[in-house]
């Protein structure tokens, strides 16, 4: 009798055994039908519409080349180092002003004539150009890695900046950077007040050429902005008087006058300021009858063209006008 019981028992202890195991194998399974169930990360993807057309990116890139100068300041300014970049107009290789920032960041040509090469070694998820600088290398550039162009290069530094912002998947981080901006000018403009009732003129050096700067110049459109009065032949919607001669001179006079020198080195635009500033009919202007004649920084004024650039004029504003 004592064995049936020990028999029976061992069965039931069998039986109980291959039920939780049975058990075990439907909880698994379930488990692994609530896996597969489970939603899946959505997708990244974004579309971005530019002046060739549209490109897609399936997530925010991380290695970006960036083929302008306002371009370059514009990824800074959005907390975007770039793996590579066209070098400055003037500097070894980069502006003064952001140079500190560049570090590792490898040269790949010119705004006017870009290394391909050079691109392509750096194996870049976004390449951002410009289609007034380099239209003809679209498809080349666009085999290497996806690739946006901005329309043109104008006075206005926001326009490219906006594109930039919503190819790098940072739109948020990009207006929160233009209101920041947009503030400070309507600060600045209620500090200067009655002073934007002057005239403030603009001359260029260059080698072999000088420029009378009109409104719709990176410098143009910030003096716009502020809200201060032109001499009558710079208040126009146009990019600057060309290759004035000294005839020209007139044109210059104003209540202040900013002048800029793009110089490469070689001394030859610095002798050409230097030669109109000395001639008798531009020492006759008022504006240099009254000493009010101020020489800034080309990079910061004119050539950089970015966000960068575009503070650091509003900080010689405020210093001339408010200290």
């Amino acid at each position: 009798m004592k064995t049936s019981l020990r028999s029976f028992l061992s069965f039931i202890s069998i039986i109980m055994i291959f039920t939780l195991a049975a058990c075990g194998g439907s909880e698994e399974k379930n488990n692994a039908t609530q896996k597969d169930d489970t939603p899946k990360t959505k997708d990244t993807s974004y579309t971005v519409e530019h002046a060739m057309g549209s490109t897609t990116l399936e997530k925010a890139p991380q290695k970006v080349v960036i083929l302008t100068n306002e371009g370059t300041e514009a990824l800074l300014d959005l907390g975007i180092t770039p793996v590579g970049a066209v070098q400055s107009w003037t500097g070894e290789p980069w502006y003064d002003h952001i140079a500190d920032q560049m570090n590792d960041v490898e040269v790949v040509g010119l705004e006017s004539q870009v290394n391909l090469e050079a691109i392509a070694a750096l194996q870049p998820d976004l390449i951002i150009g410009n289609k007034i600088r380099q239209e003809e290398i679209y498809e080349q550039l666009s085999a290497i890695a996806p690739t946006i162009f901005a329309e043109d290069l104008r006075g206005n530094w926001k326009s490219n900046f906006e594109l930039y912002a919503k190819a790098l998947n940072v739109e948020e981080k990009g207006k929160e950077i233009i209101e920041t901006y947009d503030t400070r000018i309507t600060d600045l403009k209620e500090q200067l007040d009655d002073k934007l009732n002057m005239k403030v003129s603009m001359v260029r050096f260059m080698a072999g050429d000088v420029r009378i700067y009109q409104k719709d110049s990176f410098s143009g459109v910030i003096l716009e902005q502020l809200g201060f009065a032109r001499p009558e032949s710079q208040d126009v919607d146009e990019f600057a008087i060309k290759g004035a001669t000294k005839e020209q001179i007139p044109l210059m006079d104003g209540d202040i006058l900013f002048y800029f020198t793009y110089e490469t080195g070689d001394g030859v635009a610095t002798e050409l300021e230097k030669e109109w500033l000395e001639d008798p009919l531009f020492k006759n202007l008022e504006v240099a009858k009254n000493a009010e004649i101020y020489k800034v920084d080309d990079v910061i004024w004119n050539t950089a063209g970015g966000v960068k650039a575009a503070n650091l004029m509003l900080d010689d504003i405020e210093n001339t006008f408010l200290k």
